[in-house]
């Protein structure tokens, strides 16, 4: 059986890019600037969703259940795989993630986790069809943040 098709170095580059650019987003609590990184018609779960449609969907009940209420968010690109289509059409990240989560009293806890996220291009950018973003085994769901949205 052949190996993963793993990304080459370039494209590698552009998916470790997305992901730092995406991350940004989600601590400056930024949904505008992260709106055009996504498909509209996406596919995600996560913590609190099972599969939804549509970048809307995901936003009102995924992001705005996470992002205001977390802090710190950032992928670990050094032990993120990247994995491509030969044409260099899709691509698929998996990568651990980090944050910090408050108890009801404010008190922080670590708030790791980990992603599966699938882009595919359009034009000459990245877009995420698809994410998986999940909790660590043990960290607890709820987190108490209040953080002001930036932009919608």
């Amino acid at each position: 059986m052949a190996g993963l098709p793993i990304a080459r170095a370039a494209i590698r580059g552009e998916i470790l890019a997305w992901l730092e650019t995406f991350a940004g987003f989600v601590r400056e609590v930024d949904y505008a600037g992260a709106r055009p990184m996504w498909h509209p018609d996406v596919l995600a779960f996560g913590t609190y969703n099972d599969v939804i449609q549509g970048l809307e969907t995901a936003i009102a009940t995924q992001w705005d259940n996470v992002w205001p209420r977390t802090a710190r968010f950032a992928f670990n690109l050094a032990n993120t795989h990247v994995l491509a289509a030969a044409d260099g059409g899709m691509a698929v990240a998996v990568t651990p993630w980090t944050s910090t989560g408050y108890a009801e009293d404010g008190t922080e806890f670590d708030r790791p986790g980990r992603a599966t996220m699938v882009f595919a291009r359009d034009g000459g950018a990245w877009r995420c069809v698809h994410s998986h973003m999940s909790l660590n085994r043990g960290v607890p769901q709820a987190s108490h943040g209040t953080r002001a949205v930036k932009a919608r």
